[in-house]
């Protein structure tokens, strides 16, 4: 649990005694300084970093909510008074909570177990990642150099000398060894399942010990390749 850093502005020796009793019997609170007065206060507050402050209301020189008013980021406050006909205007600086004079440990320690209640949850932002780049392969193609992305290939089928690569959205035939097409797609999501089948492990839809389906097609598994490719889509 976090520690808090405490302040006490009060100019009654009695009740600030009190508070620090209770302070040093809270093992999350921990007392930095008292203060007489607001105007003290604030040299505190510039001199130490304070969480948590218990303030009366009836201060000299300057009253204890014209503190709040005045301080652009105050710290949390659990207000102390013997008055409780300002209570509601209290509650309008969003303290946590508003103790009556005599106060009670018990009441005091109600009061401040209310601030992790009441403490911002701070979710890390990450750092937005890097767009990733698509990877793909360009084939030749009559005279031109088509490009097929990886992430949209189906399977690749060995026609001899030729091989056809089947994408979610056309076909392109090209002069290529399927041998040599497996070796720049084996660490990208693809499989050989027979000696003239590649697919992409993610398009499989079923599979049986003897073929894949995918893409509207079956596809044989060859016996070679059977432990291999059963052992892939299992595991």
């Amino acid at each position: 649990m976090q520690t808090y850093n405490c302040m006490i502005i009060e100019d009654e020796p009695l009740a600030t005694e009190v508070l620090q009793d209770y302070i040093r019997q809270v093992p999350f609170l921990k007392l930095v300084c008292c203060c007489t007065d607001a105007f003290f206060a604030m040299e505190g507050l510039q001199q130490f970093e304070i969480d948590l402050i218990f303030l009366d209301i009836h201060l000299p020189k300057m009253k204890g909510l014209d503190l709040i008013k005045v301080l652009k980021k105050p710290p949390k406050v659990i207000i102390t008074s013997a008055y409780q006909e300002y209570a509601l205007q209290g509650y309008e600086f969003n303290v946590i909570d508003y103790l009556l004079k005599p106060i009670e440990f018990s009441r005091f320690l109600k009061a401040v177990n209310k601030i992790e209640q009441t403490r911002e949850t701070v979710l890390p932002v990450r750092p937005a990642a890097p767009p990733t780049e698509r990877v793909y392969l360009l084939f030749i193609v009559g005279k031109r150099k088509v490009k097929v992305f990886l992430d949209e290939i189906v399977y690749i089928e060995s026609m001899k000398e030729y091989i056809r690569v089947n994408t979610i959205s056309k076909s392109v035939l090209t002069k290529f060894k399927l041998s040599e097409v497996d070796g720049l797609l084996k660490k990208n999501n693809f499989l050989r399942i027979h000696r003239s089948f590649i697919v992409a492990k993610d398009k499989i839809e079923a599979f049986s010990a003897t073929e894949v389906e995918l893409g509207g097609k079956r596809l044989p598994i060859g016996r070679s390749y059977k432990e291999l490719v059963l052992s892939v889509l299992e595991g």
